[in-house]
């Protein structure tokens, strides 16, 4: 079963991605600030990170750039998932190493595409 890091300070935000993901099989695995993401990231090594950019501290684009560039966990995709839809800061998510940039709301289908095309499936 496929593993989905959800870094996410909303909780509302992560009961939303949570019920669709457990829905099509996937196994969640939640983090609630973008430090705590990364060691968590670091610890279970998901198959994919969903991650949001506003949060307290360690900021979403900040927690993006430490897994993409950390030896370990590298070869993970995160998927920012925000609402910011500027596209500087589309821009910004890939140079930080995120495989795509999703803006909220999302849509279940986009969601479930998206993340089956970053694994790789």
């Amino acid at each position: 079963m496929p593993r989905v890091l959800i870094v996410d300070d909303s909780p509302t935000e992560t009961y939303k991605f949570k019920e669709i993901l457990e829905k099509h099989g996937y196994e969640i695995i939640t983090a609630e600030n973008g430090a705590d993401g990364v060691s968590v990231a670091r610890q279970e090594l998901p198959d994919v990170v969903l991650m949001d950019v506003v949060m307290p501290g360690l900021n979403g684009f900040q927690a993006t750039r430490q897994i993409s560039k950390a030896e370990e966990t590298k070869h993970i995709p995160v998927i920012i998932v925000t609402t910011k839809d500027q596209e500087t800061d589309k821009v910004w998510g890939r140079r930080q190493g995120a495989s795509d940039y999703l803006t909220k709301p999302v849509e279940e289908s986009v969601l479930m595409e998206t993340i089956k095309r970053v694994m790789g499936a």
